[in-house]
């Protein structure tokens, strides 16, 4: 008999829940954004970049100075941003401009990929951070969703960089950027959609329950 039946994952409470979230995101997204609108305002494009990159490493070593450990959403906003960066001020070039995007993604897929076969796969670290799920690996039926949902999001963001390549190679300036904003948010929602069925279904599955925290 699978021993879960008794089991149940916990959340921080509703107040709580969407301060850490909020806290994750604004760290690894809001602060970089607001770095390169600044950045920009006073050097244009190459320095918004630099800025933006300059905010999330310092964020990073500020998260390692005083809390010792860096959250892995942080991690990949700090190498997808330097890699980025490198890119367009190393060459200076719209069409390596615009090649940042697929390779942003590229990097993202080798990322998850390559923590999808290990025993902290990338999926279960950012719910853990992200959402404050507690111990959401231990349970064996888990570890497999979230090794298999890792490679989900691998798989995303491979598809995301075969289309991006594609649409650089055959469309203009002002519609690739276009639909790559549309491919990143549909990828986005499409891959938080099935993770999230895909969650729900394998709770059901194992007879686990998502509970609020007492305190």
């Amino acid at each position: 008999m699978l021993f879960a039946m008794a089991e149940h994952l916990e959340l921080p409470r509703p107040c709580r829940l969407m301060l850490t979230a909020g806290w994750n995101l604004a760290e690894s997204l809001g602060l970089p954004v607001a770095g390169y609108f600044i950045g920009a305002q006073f050097g244009g494009r190459d320095a918004g970049m630099i800025a933006a990159t300059a905010v999330v490493w310092l964020t990073v070593i500020g998260r390692k100075v005083f809390t010792r450990s860096v959250p892995g959403l942080l991690t990949i906003s700090a190498l997808v941003l330097t890699l980025q960066t490198a890119v367009v001020i190393a060459t200076g070039s719209m069409l390596f401009f615009l090649l940042q995007f697929p390779l942003a993604n590229l990097g993202l897929c080798v990322l998850f990929a390559r923590t999808a076969p290990t025993r902290k796969p990338l999926v279960a670290q950012l719910a853990a951070e992200v959402v404050a799920l507690r111990n959401p690996s231990q349970h064996p039926g888990l570890h497999r969703f979230f090794q298999g949902a890792t490679w989900l999001w691998a798989g995303i963001f491979a598809a995301s960089t075969i289309g991006l390549a594609v649409l650089m190679a055959t469309e203009t300036v002002k519609v690739f950027l276009l639909l790559t904003t549309a491919v990143t948010i549909g990828g986005t929602v499409a891959g938080t959609f099935l993770s999230a069925l895909w969650f729900f279904r394998v709770l059901h599955r194992f007879g686990l329950r998502v509970r609020f925290a007492a305190s």
